[in-house]
């Protein structure tokens, strides 16, 4: 194989688990016990208190074996010969049985009224943490994780936790106290019956650890082709117009089908692995029971129980092997709540990779001057910047330009610290950019992207964003002094218009022109605009560049355009190329130099002239 061969090659891709856990610096197998344990402490007496009710529930059903025998033995008496019902002893167990029945139903009742209070407490308290957690995340994440899978994580994972951490601990103590109290009780009356009962455990106990570590497994697949399907469900939603546009519905329905199929398959492959746990446990019943009667028989011929003794303990037998079928479901659960547990906290053990310093400065006043001094950085292992150095004073309107790909936009991503440089500084004023607060450092940097993004409510409710206490008559006020008004007055219900999901009921120019009044309210000391009057009409981009010059005044601002005519009036234009600043100036200068901006220019121009000759 030559050289250029190899340098080539496809790197192996890994999973998007393998990219979670890189980012977590953690691996998602891990126990989840003293993860899981704060979560209900503060709901500990409710626990507390089902466990309680619990406790009297199973207490209410050994009352019933009792009954039995207390109507076997003393509800009839022989009378010449004949065999006489006791009225009285069936009334007093009647009475019991009636009396244990509206107890089990109304401690029934009350324990799932406790569960369900627990379980909105515990999960609520938990989506908020996931909440609050994935909004403090460096956006580096968002870049590398999919959307998809961290709604996965705070949606159907959250709720699979319920089983588990709720439900889970007082129906296993239950079946705790049912086989513990059943054993006792058998042991108390004829010993043999416990015996013949406690010969299963050993047996029981070793399948069911082999039970439990292949059921974890399970899950833990389950889950993660769930996240799978959920993560492109999402980005099909988001690229709704792209993929009609492109014809690529059917393609994309085959994709989502395969991703079902690799989650129904994972299901039914568990199933096969672990669905010998139900029939094994019922035989192991069948076979204790078996010898239960056996040995029964034997003992009532002997004389050694009653009749009423006998029947009794078939009751208690039957409660010391519910349990035992009960296992599966609750072992399931088990594993399926902690599969999506480590999947949680794998995501809330991720750490933000832009940290504030301990002595961090809050900026009461910005000048506005900023400094880029030998700064190296690259996304992966490519630079994007190298050595760049940049100085704007105060008060400046600086335009950056260059190809594509070469680092303009980096340049904005590490001001605002979205990302961090490997090398070099970036001063703010005096104060390098990592002693300043990131939210002092965004205070006074504001940001009008060429995609900016609006959030469901109305125009007014977007524009409160920024000063939540202001009156409707004070935003209307700040849309007319950058001239917006007379475009978004032309909406069905002007500043009451609901702008949809993202912003999908205004038009471009309507959304960029919010999004500069936005900007204007927030009032920053640093302005950038990223290709702020790309792909609108020319009345738009009149109204928006109206907009910018009154945005510009008495700030730095940093303009990065691809259409060069929207920065003839900069302060200073600054050529990139390859991530290191080549060239910069005034606009007239740059053109007499005859370099990099005059070859940008021209390409231009001519680009210009070929679109206006297919128009």
């Amino acid at each position: 194989m030559n050289i250029s061969t190899q340098k080539f090659q496809p790197r192996k891709e890994i999973s998007d688990l393998q990219v979670e856990e890189n980012l977590a610096k953690t691996s998602i197998q891990r126990s989840m016990l003293k993860k899981l344990l704060p979560l209900i402490a503060p709901i500990r007496y409710l626990l507390v208190a089902l466990i309680v009710v619990e406790i009297f529930q199973v207490m209410s059903i050994f009352i019933r074996p009792w009954v039995i025998k207390y109507i076997l033995d003393s509800g009839f008496s022989h009378q010449a010969g004949q065999l006489i019902l006791n009225h009285h002893v069936l009334f007093t167990a009647m009475m019991i049985l009636s009396l244990s029945w509206i107890v089990r139903f109304g401690l029934a009742g009350f324990s799932k009224y406790l569960s369900g209070f627990a379980a909105l407490r515990v999960l609520n308290e938990l989506r908020k943490k996931l909440f609050q957690h994935i909004q403090t995340l460096s956006i580096s994440y968002f870049d590398k994780t999919k959307a998809g899978r961290i709604i996965s994580r705070a949606d159907s994972d959250v709720d699979t936790l319920e089983p588990l951490l709720i439900q889970g601990p007082p129906e296993l103590l239950s079946a705790v106290l049912r086989c513990v109290l059943a054993s006792g009780l058998l042991w108390y009356i004829y010993p043999p019956f416990f015996w013949c009962l406690f010969a299963v455990l050993p047996i029981l106990f070793t399948v069911t650890f082999i039970f439990k570590k292949s059921s974890q497994r399970h899950w833990g697949r389950v889950a993660e082709e769930r996240s799978r399907f959920t993560a492109h469900l999402v980005e099909t939603v988001n690229g709704a117009k792209i993929i009609q546009q492109l014809n690529y519905s059917e393609k994309n329905q085959n994709r989502y089908q395969r991703l079902l199929h690799d989650f129904n398959s994972s299901i039914i492959y568990g199933s096969k692995r672990t669905s010998w746990f139900a029939p094994f446990t019922g035989v192991l019943s069948t076979v204790a029971t078996a010898s239960f009667i056996v040995i029964g028989s034997y003992a009532l011929s002997e004389g050694a129980i009653t009749i009423g003794q006998f029947a009794e303990c078939i009751f208690y037998v039957f409660l010391f092997l519910a349990p035992l079928q009960e296992l599966t479901d609750l072992f399931e659960r088990y594993a399926n709540g902690t599969a999506c547990a480590q999947r949680i906290f794998l995501l809330l053990d991720t750490q933000p990779e832009i940290l504030d310093q301990a002595n961090a400065v809050k900026l009461e006043q910005l000048s506005g001057n900023i400094s880029f001094k030998n700064v190296d950085f690259a996304y992966t292992t490519k630079p994007v910047l190298r050595n760049f150095n940049l100085d704007i004073d105060a008060g400046q309107v600086v335009a950056i330009v260059g190809p594509t790909g070469h680092g303009k936009s980096t340049v904005v991503q590490l001001l605002t610290r979205f990302y961090e440089a490997q090398q070099g500084q970036i001063l703010l004023d005096r104060y390098p950019i990592q002693a300043i607060s990131q939210s002092s450092l965004r205070q006074h940097v504001g940001i009008v992207l060429q995609d900016n993004v609006l959030f469901s409510g109305t125009i007014l409710d977007n524009l409160r964003m920024v000063q939540p206490d202001a009156s409707d008559q004070a935003l209307i006020q700040a849309i007319e002094e950058l001239g917006a008004n007379e475009i978004l007055e032309q909406l069905p219900q002007r500043y009451f218009t609901e702008v949809g999901t993202l912003g999908g009921n205004l038009s471009h120019g309507q959304r960029q022109l919010v999004c500069l009044v936005r900007a204007y309210l927030a009032d920053p000391k640093i302005l950038i605009l990223d290709e702020a009057t790309s792909a609108i009409d020319i009345y738009t981009e009149q109204k928006i560049q109206f907009a910018l010059k009154r945005l510009c005044q008495n700030r730095t601002c940093i303009v990065i355009a691809h259409r060069l005519s929207t920065i003839r009036e900069a302060d200073k234009i600054i050529v990139i190329e390859n991530g290191t600043v080549v060239e910069q100036g005034a606009h007239q200068d740059l053109l007499n130099n005859q370099q990099q901006y005059f070859k940008l220019y021209q390409s231009y121009l001519n680009h210009q002239l070929e679109e206006s000759h297919v128009a």
